[in-house]
């Protein structure tokens, strides 16, 4: 007897969005024939039914089958609705989809999980009351990249880690301008911004591959305060003060493991715009015993969605020959259907219902996962005098 699909309620899918990232990565896994074996789109939940029944007929979803709301609490009530995935504006995942996790209903919340720790722990208290399966899209923990790492250093390729160093660029393309659709980057109340995207999803992927951090502190800059808000063609139409930092200096430190050495350093430097001409957006290396990884992301550092033109670089330094290997790694084929922001994102869906079928333990992020990473996140920030 085949699975029943999982009906989904899609929570910021719009029609007119700039930042686009329901349309961009959870549709077309949604939408592929993969998809359509193990879930069902049956409702959206806008900022008004009007604006919802926009997005329905604008992605070309059936009407009859995909229903329109415009209320948070009437999405709860939904008893023909088992996952509700929100993928709106940080500020306000908690407000949308709190009523829908105290119903007891599963839920997948983009990372970050709310604009606070506060907040995240009060969905996670609530997902845990409720019973619902929580899912939170730190996606790192799935991409091949993260998977072929981890296996390097299991099988002792280095030996244990003594240290990490990263060094990393972006979180936005310029230096000195925000994208108008992205001008609450410049916000840290909103809890959308280079820190906690940029950097954070770059240190999900490590910890990901080498195990959670025993510790974290920052040292953080605001080097650049004043910012220039420019249009889609890069026109200047506006100017912003920032309060969130630009510059941001990561020590961390691993406890004992079967892959670390006790108090092994995470050195991570993240800077906000691109790098000098010529160098990568990411270079990572990761000292150990017997050896080194490299890894290098030409172009960006959301290696946990990769980059067609730019794909990431493994190697290995053997201490021992003084040579140095290229490892190989790549996406499993169904995921190579899919454009590269659906990929990852695919994975996350793909283990949530495995878990939901068999009850195993998840390949994905809680809630309460996502909270305790706000809470040292959201902690060594306040230390910061901006």
């Amino acid at each position: 007897m085949a699975t029943p699909r999982t009906r989904v309620a899609l929570v910021g899918l719009s029609s007119s969005a700039k930042t686009a990232w329901a349309s961009r990565a959870h549709l077309p896994y949604l939408l592929s024939d993969r998809g359509r074996d193990r879930f069902e789109i049956v409702a959206l939940l806008n900022s008004s039914v009007a604006a919802a029944d926009a997005a329905i007929a604008a992605y070309d979803l059936p009407r009859d089958k995909v229903r329109a709301y415009g209320d948070p609490a009437k999405l709860a009530a939904d008893k023909e609705v088992d996952l509700v995935v929100n993928t709106t504006r940080v500020d306000k995942h908690y407000e949308t989809v709190i009523d829908s996790v105290k119903a007891g209903k599963d839920a997948f919340v983009e990372w970050p999980l709310a604009q606070d720790a506060k907040h995240a722990w009060e969905l996670a208290d609530a997902a845990k009351v409720g019973g619902g399966r929580s899912v939170v899209g730190l996606q790192g923990v799935t991409v091949p990249l993260a998977k072929r790492l981890r296996g390097l250093l299991e099988e002792g390729k280095i030996g244990k880690v003594l240290s990490v160093d990263v060094k990393g660029y972006g979180g936005l393309g310029d230096r000195a301008k925000v994208p108008d659709g992205l001008s609450y980057f410049t916000e840290r109340a909103v809890g959308g911004n280079i820190y906690t995207i940029g950097f954070s999803h770059l240190l999900s992927v490590i910890e990901a591959s080498i195990g959670d951090l025993a510790s974290f502190r920052g040292d953080y800059h605001l080097q650049r305060p004043e910012v220039e808000i420019a249009d889609g063609e890069g026109k200047v139409v506006g100017k912003a003060t920032s309060n969130v930092p630009d510059l941001i200096l990561g020590l961390g430190r691993w406890g004992e493991s079967s892959i670390t050495q006790a108090n092994a350093p995470l050195h991570y430097r993240f800077r906000r715009g691109p790098p000098f001409p010529g160098d990568s957006a990411l270079v990572w290396t990761i000292q150990g015993e017997k050896g080194e990884i490299r890894i290098v992301s030409p172009q960006s550092t959301f290696v946990h969605i990769g980059d067609p033109n730019a794909p990431q670089v493994i190697e290995v330094h053997s201490f021992d020959t003084n040579e140095v290997e290229k490892v190989e790694w790549d996406w499993p084929e169904w995921q190579k259907e899919l454009p590269y922001p659906a990929r990852a994102i695919g994975a996350v869906y793909e283990s949530y219902a495995a878990t939901k079928a068999s009850g195993a333990e998840p390949n994905h992020l809680t809630f309460a996962d996502a909270a305790r990473r706000h809470e040292y996140l959201d902690n060594a920030l306040a230390e910061w005098k901006d």
